[in-house]
């Protein structure tokens, strides 16, 4: 017996309709799915690296983005020369400073108001006078920086409170700038110092108590802050020589891994260059701008703090820091880096945060917070969380998804408040961020996160890794396995010391110590000038080695003690050490 086609295919009405809602959704799943947000061919292959190495040492890597010619990015602007410039005339928007609502003109206007009066009252001289800043994070910080260095007076900060009397008693500075409430602590240094017939000028942001004004000795000259932005004001201003891009500006004082004092001379040059490293962190779909608002964790006492600072100026960007930047407290209680520090940046009238410069222990105790926070809706939490992953494994993250607006959304709100909508990027630094916290942090967030390398003598970040870079590495994801911090930025090229010829010839990644190079690196103080007490006022580092990096050598590579690894995609990731 013979069967035709249509015997052998029975259908009906469902079938069909089964059959096109199949076909509708392989069609959707094939052309809606996300696409990556970088090209992997440009994950695949981060770093350049030369083609000779010297045996014990690796090969040379650099960032691709350094482009022809080998030449390094020093400055975010052809304009931009020394610090002062990053304030560009051309941006006449207001933005928030801490709590200040200024434009760039009015600054520029009480930058030179106060380097006047600070010249007048307390006889400071360009090229031989130094300050001491003895100030948290502030506006004001950010005017007796800019005013000094166009006056080329060097100023010297600390990154440790401990620091404060060590550098009183080996670099009695010309004159200090403190908080009023810091001024009875800062007296009573003085007084036991001794220092028989030094004169001290202190100038103090806030107005002083009266008992602490009477408590003043002969020898300690007490100006108010207003008193000199007054004086500024009302006679004409000094105009000193321009300084040059490598003019030595300041000195940084740190604690290095050992505990011993260690002081890091930052010249024009090396600070534009670290803005322009920050710069070029952000990718061209999502570029600082001045709508945005930057908040740090970091203090501008320290090179990567204060280019971070610099960056938002020069972006025209509000900025805050949080509460654990404050170096100099009148109370002995440590603020704790937890949720609690970033959202106190709130406390300031800036706008929502939008770009988050962070340590690991801040976006590790948000991530896991959130996470909680989504949980309690058990069953939807379930589907977004693996929806939430399977468009992270495709490269791409949002927060415009229907999870996050069901459940993420609501999470970050609850932790956050009202700022949870802004984010838009977290970069982590100053610290070591394990590898298992990453993904849950970009589910959490639903951002683009930058993992940074940060060291003392560099202003700006060592290495940061691609801010669209969402590759999982599981088989790293060990609780003592660090997160990949990406290739050398655009200003540094790096090096290992100390690497195993044998198992780096038989195909194993190279693991040694960490030496680098580069506009951003700054020059450390040398042992005589530690000791000495002004032997660093007069340095300038065109004099003492290239502007392109001053280092140990004279090749000007400076060695950071930081053991790390180099991936086969040519990206770098801590190595903790087995116990």
């Amino acid at each position: 017996m013979a069967f035709s086609t249509s015997d052998l295919l029975v259908t009906d009405d469902l079938t069909i309709l089964l059959g096109l809602i199949a076909g509708t959704v392989f069609l959707l799943r094939t052309f809606y799915r996300p696409q990556p947000l970088v090209h992997p061919i440009l994950l695949g292959r981060q770093s350049e690296v030369a083609r000779v190495r010297n045996p014990g040492e690796s090969a040379i890597y650099r960032n691709y983005g350094t482009g022809l010619m080998n030449r390094f990015p020093i400055r975010p602007h052809k304009d931009v020369q020394v610090i002062s410039d990053l304030v560009r005339s051309e941006l006449d928007g207001p933005r928030t400073l801490w709590n200040t609502k200024i434009t760039n003109a009015t600054l520029q206007d009480r930058v030179a108001s106060f380097g006047t009066g600070i010249l007048r009252l307390a006889g400071l001289q360009a090229q031989e006078s130094n300050v001491l800043l003895l100030l948290n994070d502030c506006i004001e910080f950010l005017i007796a920086d800019l005013a000094l260095s166009s006056h080329s007076i060097p100023s010297m900060t600390l990154t440790s409170p401990n620091l404060l009397s060590p550098v009183l008693e080996t670099h009695p500075p010309s004159a200090i700038i403190t908080h009023a409430e810091f001024l009875p602590t800062l007296l009573e240094l003085i007084y036991d110092a001794g220092e028989e017939g030094r004169h001290h000028t202190i100038v103090v942001v806030g107005e002083p108590s009266a008992n602490v004004m009477a408590s003043v000795a002969s020898k300690v000259k007490v100006l108010v802050w207003a008193d000199v932005e007054r004086e500024g004001i009302k006679n004409s201003k000094i105009m000193s020589p321009l300084p040059k891009p490598s003019d030595v500006f300041s000195v940084s004082f740190f604690n290095d891994s050992n505990g011993h004092i260690q002081g890091t001379q930052l010249t024009h040059t090396n600070l534009t260059a670290g803005v322009a490293a920050i710069h070029a962190l952000f990718p061209i779909s999502s570029m600082l701008s001045s709508l945005d608002t930057i908040v740090s964790s970091h203090s501008m006492g320290g090179a990567y703090g204060r280019s971070i600072a610099y960056t938002a100026i020069f972006e025209g960007a509000s900025f805050a820091t949080t509460e654990s930047s404050k170096l100099f407290r009148l109370d002995e209680v440590t603020v704790k880096q937890d949720i609690a520090d970033v959202l106190s940046a709130q406390l300031y009238s800036i706008p929502s945060a939008t770009v988050l410069f962070l340590k690991p222990s801040h976006l590790e105790l948000l991530t896991n917070a959130i996470l909680r926070e989504a949980k309690k809706s058990f069953v939807t939490n379930l589907f977004a969380w693996r929806h939430k992953l399977a468009g992270i494994s495709e490269g791409f993250v949002s927060k415009d998804s229907l999870w996050d607006r069901l459940v993420y959304d609501g999470a970050r709100a609850r932790v956050v408040g009202e700022g949870a909508g802004t984010f838009r990027m977290v970069v982590v630094g100053e610290g070591s961020l394990p590898a298992k916290v990453l993904t849950p942090a970009r589910v959490a967030l639903s951002c683009p996160i930058i993992n940074a390398l940060t060291h003392p003598v560099v202003a700006g970040p060592v290495f940061a890794s691609n801010a669209l870079d969402l590759q999982d590495f599981p088989a790293l994801e060990e609780a003592s396995t660090l997160a990949v911090v990406g290739p050398p930025t655009v200003s540094v090229e790096a090096k290992l010391l100390g690497l195993d010829d044998t198992a780096v010839e038989a195909g194993a990644d190279p693991i040694g110590v960490l030496t680098v190079r580069g506009p951003p690196v700054t020059k450390l103080l040398a042992g005589e000038d530690l000791e000495s007490a002004s032997g660093y006022v007069n340095v300038r580092a065109g004099e003492s080695g290239s502007s392109s990096g001053n280092g140990d050598d004279e090749d000007g590579w400076v060695n950071l003690g930081v053991k790390i690894q180099v991936l086969t995609n040519g990206a770098f990731r801590l190595v903790t050490e087995k116990k």
